[in-house]
């Protein structure tokens, strides 16, 4: 890295304080200038893709019910401990969630949960105005979370099949992810979209003009 540093002062700039003068100068130049601050909430932020907002259980539209199958993937990965699952087996072996609750108020909405979800059963949705003045109101039971998913689907037009595409990390490969998250993706979401270095670059290209070279032979 090419260290730049500043060239010294003159004696006429060291008298005048050239670097006083030009800092009021952009004070004065930004007081006149538009603001920019958003005037929230009349003035709402855009949904970039792969927000992370509010969590809620996908209702399953056959059994209206969660389409959790309780098998702890999530409260396994959770790296805050925010989740917790309840459930029980009946006789024949079926396993049932009692209960699904999520402390909103320590996930950190890395988003793992969603991320090693098999049956996409737990999502976060595009909703971030949430906030309370009763922290119970925003630890999130198994019905708290369905009633975020219906509140969400309702007025997104989402069904049950809503999967966010960009939850999963950049270069990672289709085949490796869950059915349900399966989703088409930008080509700079893809491993060959991805910016490598240049050693690895010149080994692929080696790579690919190895079997031309064969069968030209």
């Amino acid at each position: 890295m090419k260290v730049q540093y500043k060239p010294k002062r003159n004696l006429l700039e060291t008298i005048f304080q050239v670097e006083i003068l030009q800092g009021m100068a952009l004070t004065l130049r930004k007081l006149f200038s538009p603001p920019i601050t958003r005037q929230y909430p009349l003035e709402k932020p855009p949904m970039y893709p792969g927000f992370r907002g509010q969590h809620a259980l996908v209702r399953d539209a056959v059994t209206n019910d969660s389409k959790c199958i309780g098998c702890m993937r999530c409260a396994t990965v959770c790296p805050s401990r925010c989740i917790h699952i309840q459930y029980h087996d009946d006789e024949n072996g079926k396993r049932y969630v009692d209960e699904y609750s999520i402390e909103a108020l320590r996930c950190v909405f890395c988003a793992y949960c969603v991320e090693v979800c098999p049956v996409g059963a737990i999502t976060m949705t595009e909703v971030f105005e949430y906030s309370d003045y009763d922290r119970d109101a925003i630890y999130f039971n198994k019905g708290a979370l369905l009633e975020n998913w219906d509140k969400f689907i309702e007025g997104t037009g989402y069904d049950e099949s809503y999967v966010n595409p960009f939850w999963r990390p950049r270069g990672v490969n289709a085949s490796t992810l869950p059915a349900a998250q399966r989703k088409s993706v930008p080509a700079d979401w893809t491993i060959e979209g991805q910016f490598v270095g240049t050693k690895v670059r010149q080994e692929q290209e080696t790579e690919d003009m190895a079997p031309m070279e064969e069968s030209n032979v």
